[in-house]
Parts: C-alpha cells; sequence; structure tokens
C-alpha cells in the first residue's frame, strides 16, 4: 500500500510548524509497513493534479501570505472543490482553515474564499491566544493545540471539531472549534496539531486508506505511549482533569 501526501505552498503557509503534520503522518504510515510519498507544491510549480494524491495538506501562514496563496488557489478552485466532494482528504490548519469559507473579511479588504467550507471569518478585535483542549464526538481522546488566530469563524450548520473545553476555538462565543465535512479536517489548532493528537492523526490515514483501497480495514496500533502523555499533559494542565 502506498499513500500520497500534498503539501500546498509550504513556502507561504508553514508559520507555526505545520511541517510537523506533514512528517507525523509520513511516519505514522511508514511505521506500519506502509509507503508514503510527500510531495510539495509551491509557487513556482505549475501543472496541478490531483488525481492520484490522497491526503490535501494547507497550512497558516500570516495575512499577506494568504493573500498570496488565495490568488494561486482561486486558480484551482474547482479542482479543490471536487477533490472535497469526491471524498478526497483534506487537513487545513487556521489561515488554510480561513481559505476554505466564503471569505476572511480584514478591516480594510476581503480575501476571497474557495467556497469548499459553508463558513466565513471575520476579523475581531484582538487575538485569540492559547492551548486549546477539545472533546470530539468521534475520538476517544481529547484533542489538543495551540491557537493564535484574529478572525472569527462562523461555521453555520457544519459539524464542529470539537467542543471548546478550555480556550477559544472557532469565534469565542459559540464553543466550536473547527470544522468536519466529509473528508475534510479544519481546525485553528497549531502545535503542530498531529504529534500530540495521535488517534485524530490515524484518523485522517484512516479515511485516505479506506479511500484508495475498497479492502482496507483498519490501521494496526502503534505504541504510542509518549504521544498520549503528550496529550494527557495538556488536558491535564489546562483543564484540572
Amino acid at each position: 500500500m502506498k499513500i500520497k501526501i500534498l503539501h500546498l505552498y509550504p513556502d507561504l503557509l508553514n508559520l507555526y510548524g505545520d511541517k510537523g503534520n506533514i512528517e507525523c503522518l509520513r511516519k505514522r504510515l511508514v511505521w506500519r509497513g506502509i509507503d508514503a510519498e510527500v510531495v510539495s507544491y509551491t509557487c513556482e510549480n505549475s501543472g496541478f493534479d490531483l488525481s492520484d494524491v490522497d491526503i490535501v495538506f494547507i497550512g497558516g501562514g500570516s495575512d499577506r501570505e494568504q493573500k498570496i496563496v488565495c490568488h494561486k488557489l482561486l486558480e484551482h478552485k474547482a479542482a479543490l472543490r471536487e477533490y472535497v466532494e469526491n471524498d478526497g482528504v483534506l487537513v487545513a490548519v487556521c489561515g488554510g482553515y480561513q481559505l476554505l469559507g466564503k471569505y476572511y473579511k480584514l478591516e480594510d479588504e476581503t480575501i476571497e474564499g474557495l467556497e469548499i467550507l459553508d463558513i466565513y471569518t471575520d476579523q475581531g478585535k484582538k487575538r485569540l491566544i492559547g492551548n486549546i483542549v477539545l472533546e470530539s464526538d468521534f475520538l476517544n481522546q481529547k484533542i489538543v493545540g495551540f491557537e493564535n488566530h484574529g478572525g472569527r469563524t462562523y461555521i453555520g450548520g457544519h459539524k464542529p471539531l470539537g467542543r471548546v473545553v478550555c480556550g477559544y476555538g472557532n469565534d469565542d462565543n459559540s464553543g466550536a472549534e473547527g470544522v468536519v465535512y466529509k473528508n475534510v479536517v479544519a481546525t485553528y489548532l497549531h502545535g503542530p496539531l498531529f504529534p500530540k493528537n495521535p488517534q485524530l492523526c490515524d484518523y485522517v490515514l484512516t479515511n485516505a486508506l479506506k479511500r484508495r483501497y475498497s479492502d482496507f480495514v483498519c490501521l494496526p496500533p502503534l505504541e504510542d505511549d509518549l504521544e498520549n502523555t503528550a496529550n494527557e499533559y495538556i488536558v491535564k494542565r489546562f483543564t484540572n482533569k
């Protein structure tokens, strides 16, 4: 078995060490004897093709970098939407999350989004910064990370990634964080996200493998003592549970 991971614009959207998520995805495949190919698509590339891609990753960046990436991604809007609607696996963090919506409204301009998700983002008066802990309906493990965003994202009828136990979440009001839609996982959580959340990482990998291989059943377990300890430390430190 083999999984191909496409990292979109790592030259611009890697503000909070999002490359660590790519490495975590890759290693958790390799440790199980599954080949993993990682391909980067940068501003210098051409020939955008998702036909043989199993996981697309879009990281976070500053507003300036988001504007640059947005103009480039809009050229591939139809291809990305078709990929998602055909159950393609896509992970988007912070700026990447915002770009999946209708728009991100800044103080003096509006960044057009890809309209893959029925969401929108408005700029807030202060940044929402700090450690965050979520409870999720589809994992047995709380999701932990670090958020640092000025935008307030409103997700309408979409299912959130999780409920905020500690932190701000999408908008510092609704108690929701992120979005799960089809095989899309979109979130404000940095950290990077996957090393401290092995169950969430395996959820993404499982969806990709099921889409690629019709006879795939489940991933064999790994020794996740260190990963689980890191996760539990954050949970206990910031929730007293």
